[in-house]
């Protein structure tokens, strides 16, 4: 099975460490770090979960060459977080190489990780869907119709929704809202997590509900089993720390 994944990619940094004391300069929490963990996020995160998935997948992925890094500094025992740092340079604008259209015409699967940084316009998420032969779009813009008309799926958390509503009126049957610990809806039908687990971190989780669903519904091109499963992956994620595949 042959899969694209577009989008923006960043190097996801966690620190751990702890806090016993304020700042005698300020009364800020001296933060003390232990531990650091760094992984590929966005639509880099996309491509991990896929892997963890299906090892046996064919993934070709296009992103961005500059590095964005997000720093988060977290409390090692609670898990929270004091401070998220993001260092995002201006990032320049996909290429439409020959061999990027190439991959999207001949993928199964073209998945658009768009984290609104620069890399992808409205024009280029328009023409890869019209290129691709299934596709879906997870994207933080603020979408107009004709852009996203030409995905076979858009998938929104609750807050990307509802600012997005408008655009979606004649697409509920392509529309996947996740709803964090309640699930997922499409058609207005809510998907209940079938194994809801304390959530530790919701870091990364929307990508692995874009892998999960991709990959099943390419297997059985069933949406409600698609949603289930993808709900069931993300479900294991969030009972993790920091940005994890399941």
């Amino acid at each position: 099975m042959k899969l694209v994944v577009i989008g923006d990619v960043c190097k996801d940094v966690f620190i751990y460490g702890d806090c016993k004391r304020l700042s005698p300069e300020a009364p800020v929490p001296v933060f003390n770090p232990v531990e650091t963990i760094e992984n590929s996020g966005m639509a880099g995160n996309v491509v991990a979960n896929l892997s963890a998935i299906n090892p046996n997948l064919q993934i070709n992925f296009h992103h961005n060459f500059e590095n964005i890094t997000k720093t988060r500094y977290v409390d090692k025992k609670t898990n929270h977080l004091f401070l998220r740092v993001d260092d995002e340079p201006k990032v320049n604008r996909i290429f439409l190489t020959a061999q990027l259209i190439e991959d999207v015409e001949t993928a199964d699967a073209v998945i658009v990780s768009d984290y609104d940084k620069g890399y992808l316009t409205e024009d280029d998420l328009q023409y890869i869907a019209v290129k691709a032969k299934w596709s879906i779009l997870d994207s933080k813009k603020h979408l107009k119709p004709h852009t996203i008309s030409n995905y076979s799926f858009i998938k929104l958390n609750e807050s990307e929704y509802n600012k997005n509503k408008q655009s979606l009126i004649y697409m509920r049957d392509k529309v996947i809202v996740t709803l964090s610990s309640k699930g997922a809806m499409h058609k207005d039908v809510t998907y209940s997590s079938p194994s809801p687990k304390e959530t530790i971190d919701v870091s990364g989780a929307g990508d692995t509900f874009v892998a999960a669903f991709t990959i099943k519904y390419l297997e059985t091109k069933d949406i409600s089993t698609s949603i289930e499963y993808a709900n069931l992956m993300s479900s294991i994620v969030v009972g993790k720390r920091g940005v994890v595949t399941p």
